[in-house]
């Protein structure tokens, strides 16, 4: 299948040369997310993201079931080659980066609570601290 340039650019990655970014754009492409992937393959979402990095490779019976999934040949999997993720869908594309921005906004919004909790218990640590020294400074 002939890619137009626009379809090339929705799912161009530097990644995507790797057999990690081939999963991660396929994947992408297919609208799962990496838990669900991790569930259907019975693996965990370390493990899911280790591949996607390229840190470890899945076993050839995982790479079979997710080309199934992604309705994309093993064979492009693996190389690069052949029948890849379907282009066709920029809506899909679309909504799949809308999903890890919503993602991201959360994951944000879950740090600056944490850095505020954090920063009271520095306060009132630091509070205590003062109050002791003062106590016994008085006291001496």
């Amino acid at each position: 299948m002939l890619k137009t340039e626009q379809e090339t650019t929705v799912f161009s990655d530097e990644s995507d040369d790797t057999l990690g970014g081939r999963i991660s754009m396929a994947r992408d492409a297919a609208g799962i997310s990496v838990e669900s992937l991790a569930g259907q393959l019975g693996v965990n979402q370390e493990t899911m993201l280790a591949w996607e990095s390229d840190r470890s490779e899945p076993k050839p019976t995982a790479l079979a079931t997710m080309a199934g999934l992604f309705g994309v040949s093993p064979a492009w999997l693996m190389t690069g080659t052949g029948d890849g993720p379907r282009e066709d869908s920029e809506e899909r594309a679309l909504e799949a980066v809308r999903s890890e921005l919503s993602r991201l906004r959360s994951a944000y919004q879950d740090i600056g609570r944490l850095i505020e909790t954090t920063t009271c218990q520095i306060e009132r640590l630091d509070h205590q601290i003062r109050l002791r020294n003062v106590s016994k400074d008085v006291a001496h």
